[in-house]
């Protein structure tokens, strides 16, 4: 009889799961660079459920009853590298990228430890050295993997190589790095990626648009549309539960009464 409790109370995790991973997804709708994630769902492996210490069977007897699901788990994560839309700032330091590919970053993070991030936000800004940073004051490296520095007195011009020229001379390159596998990246805040073992680098194929910023590809009305379905599932394995529990009360304080 209890089965079937254990199976809703295993759905309404998985879909409180769900429900955290697309709301997640509506509060970056408006942030650079941000890359919509999604749930996955896996099923317990078949349980062999027998009956024992039963007088219909014998009490030294057991009697196999069949194979039974326990329910759903929660499964992993995934990240959807589709490209976003553009929108235009005409600021030479706001780059967005075409095609497959990421800027790198130098990441310092709250310990002093610096390591190498990647990210497709392109919200530069220079600081009053001239360095190119992020809006969090990241370093934005150049194909050396050194910090990238420009003189603030002068106009600058990025072209879709992302080559900085200043007086029509070249001044640095952005580092625009890609991966064989994007399984092998993992992610980091909200728009940072970090490659773990096993990762590959490869040729990237992008081209780099200054004066554009690459949103969100969250797309509000279908997160909407998969938001209500949730709240649906998560209410019927709800009402599951409320059923079993009002089927309990009978039989623990009504059919064991003494009339």
């Amino acid at each position: 009889m209890l089965k079937g409790l254990y199976t809703a109370h295993t759905g309404m995790l998985n879909e409180q799961h769900r429900m955290d991973t697309l709301t997640n997804n509506l509060a970056n709708v408006s942030t650079v660079g941000y890359k919509k994630e999604g749930a996955t769902s896996q099923s317990f492996g078949d349980l062999l459920a027998l009956k024992i210490k039963d007088a219909s069977v014998g009490i030294n007897n057991v009697q196999p009853l069949g194979y039974n699901n326990p329910g759903v788990k929660i499964g992993e994560n995934y990240t959807d590298f589709t490209q976003g839309s553009y929108r235009v700032t005409d600021n030479t330091y706001d780059l967005a990228l075409s095609g497959d590919g990421f800027f790198a970053i130098e990441f310092t993070n709250k310990a002093g430890e610096t390591s190498t991030m990647y990210t497709r936000a392109g919200q530069f800004t220079l600081t009053r050295e001239g360095f190119l940073v992020t809006g969090d004051g990241d370093y934005v490296l150049d194909v050396n993997n050194r910090r990238i520095q420009v003189d603030t007195l002068l106009d600058s011009r990025i072209d879709e190589n992302g080559v900085i020229y200043q007086n029509g001379e070249e001044v640095a390159t952005i580092q625009v790095a890609d991966f064989v596998d994007y399984n092998y990246l993992e992610k980091y805040a909200e728009t940072y990626y970090r490659p773990v073992e096993g990762a590959e680098f490869t040729q990237s194929d992008a081209v780099v648009n200054s004066g554009y910023l690459e949103m969100a590809n969250v797309q509000p009305v279908s997160e909407m549309v998969n938001l209500i379905a949730i709240t649906r599932a998560y209410e019927s394995n709800q009402k599951i539960i409320q059923t079993y529990d009002g089927s309990l009360e009978i039989a623990v304080n009504q059919l064991g009464r003494v009339q």
